[in-house]
C-alpha cells in the first residue's frame, strides 16, 4: 500500500478496472450508505459495449456510486463520466471527489439520483483503526485482487440534500482487475460483518475456469489477517429479480435476511443476520450474478440507472 496514498493513481489495464469500496451502517441501524468509486466501471453497460468493440479505455468509464439507504426511501446515484483526475491520495469524478488526508478518507458527493433526477449532496469521513497491506487473490491466475484497506472504521456521514447526520461503523476495500470481471467469474456472493476483535469477510465465488472457491477471512483489531475455515451453506431467499443468495453460518438454521438494500436483474444487497463461529452478527451482503449481466438486454436496461454524462471536464475543473 503506497505510504502516501490509497493508490488512487495506479495503473488500471485496457479492458481492466479498479474500484475503491466503502459501507457503513448507523450505530442505531437505520441508516446505510454505501460508495463506490470506480475507474473502468465494471456493471457500465458503456464500457461492455465499448469492449465489444475495442479495447476500451477505463478512464473513460468512470462513476461514483452512492447509494444512501434510509428508514423511509432509497437513494441512489451513479452518473458515467469521462474524465477521472488522479493523485495517490485523491481522485475526483466529476464533481465528486476522494482524498486521504492525515488518516482519514473524505469524500465529498454532489451527484444526482436516477431514475428521478433529485441532487445528493454530502459528505462523508471514514476513521481507520489502521490500514491493512493485504492482497488476496481471487481467482487462479490472479488478474483479479482484493484488498482489505481498512476493514475496522468509524464514520461520519452528512447530507444536505437530503438534510441528515449520523455516525456508525464503516468498512474499506478495493479491488483491481486486468479483464473484465464477467470474463472471470460466473457469479460470487460477499459480505462483511464486525465480529470478535475486528471484522470478518466471507467470499464465494465461482470461476469460468477452475472449482468455486470459499473464503473466510478475519482481519483483527491490530489489522492481521487470519485465514478461517468456512461456516457451512446456506441459501437464503432469492430477490424479487431471482438473484440467487447465499452465505455461510455456524448456526444455518438462524441465518436470514433482515433487508433487502438493492434488488436488480443481476445484483442483490441485503442486510443478513447470521451467525459467525458462536457469534451473533449482521453483515452486509452482495450477491451478483455476472451471467446475467453478460445480457445485452440486461445491460440495456441498466441505463436507467446509469446515465452517462456527455460533458467532459475542464482541466481547471479537475484541481
Amino acid at each position: 500500500m503506497p505510504a502516501d496514498g490509497l493508490g488512487f493513481d495506479q495503473p488500471v489495464a485496457e479492458n481492466g478496472y479498479s474500484w475503491w469500496y466503502l459501507d457503513a451502517v448507523s450505530d442505531d441501524g437505520a441508516f446505510a450508505l454505501v460508495v463506490i468509486a470506480f475507474v473502468g466501471s465494471v456493471f457500465s453497460p458503456y464500457y461492455a459495449g465499448a469492449r465489444r468493440r475495442r479495447r476500451a479505455d477505463p478512464a473513460q468509464h468512470c462513476a461514483l456510486n452512492v447509494a444512501l439507504y434510509t428508514p423511509r426511501r432509497r437513494y441512489w446515484a451513479m452518473t458515467e463520466r469521462r474524465h477521472v483526475d488522479r493523485a495517490p491520495d485523491r481522485l475526483r469524478i466529476g464533481p465528486s471527489a476522494m482524498r486521504w488526508d492525515d488518516g482519514v478518507l473524505s469524500v465529498d458527493i454532489d451527484e444526482w439520483t436516477a431514475p428521478l433526477p433529485t441532487p445528493l449532496r454530502g459528505r462523508v469521513r471514514l476513521h481507520p483503526a489502521q490500514l491493512t497491506p493485504h492482497v488476496v487473490a481471487l481467482d487462479a491466475a490472479g488478474d483479479h485482487l482484493w484488498r482489505p484497506l481498512a476493514p475496522n472504521a468509524r464514520i461520519e456521514v452528512e447530507f444536505d440534500e437530503p438534510g441528515l447526520c449520523w455516525r456508525g461503523e464503516g468498512y474499506l476495500d478495493a479491488n483491481t482487475g486486468r479483464c473484465p470481471l464477467e470474463d472471470g467469474f460466473r457469479r460470487w456472493d460477499w459480505s462483511r460483518a464486525r465480529a470478535g476483535d475486528g471484522t470478518t469477510v466471507l467470499y464465494e465465488v465461482m470461476p469460468r475456469a477452475g472449482p468455486d472457491r470459499s473464503l473466510a477471512l478475519h482481519i483483527d483489531a491490530q489489522g492481521g489477517l487470519t485465514l478461517r475455515e468456512p461456516p457451512p451453506v446456506v441459501e437464503l431467499p432469492r430477490a424479487w429479480w431471482g438473484v440467487q443468495r447465499t452465505t455461510r453460518s455456524s448456526a444455518p438454521e438462524g441465518a436470514r435476511v433482515t433487508r433487502t438494500l438493492e434488488d436488480g436483474p443481476f445484483y442483490a444487497r441485503s442486510l443478513v443476520a447470521s451467525e459467525l463461529w458462536g457469534e451473533p452478527v449482521t453483515a452486509i451482503h452482495e450477491s451478483i450474478c455476472l451471467d446475467r449481466f453478460r445480457s445485452r438486454v440486461v445491460q440495456a436496461m441498466l441505463s436507467v440507472r446509469m446515465p452517462r454524462s456527455r460533458s467532459v471536464p475542464s482541466p481547471a475543473a479537475c484541481t
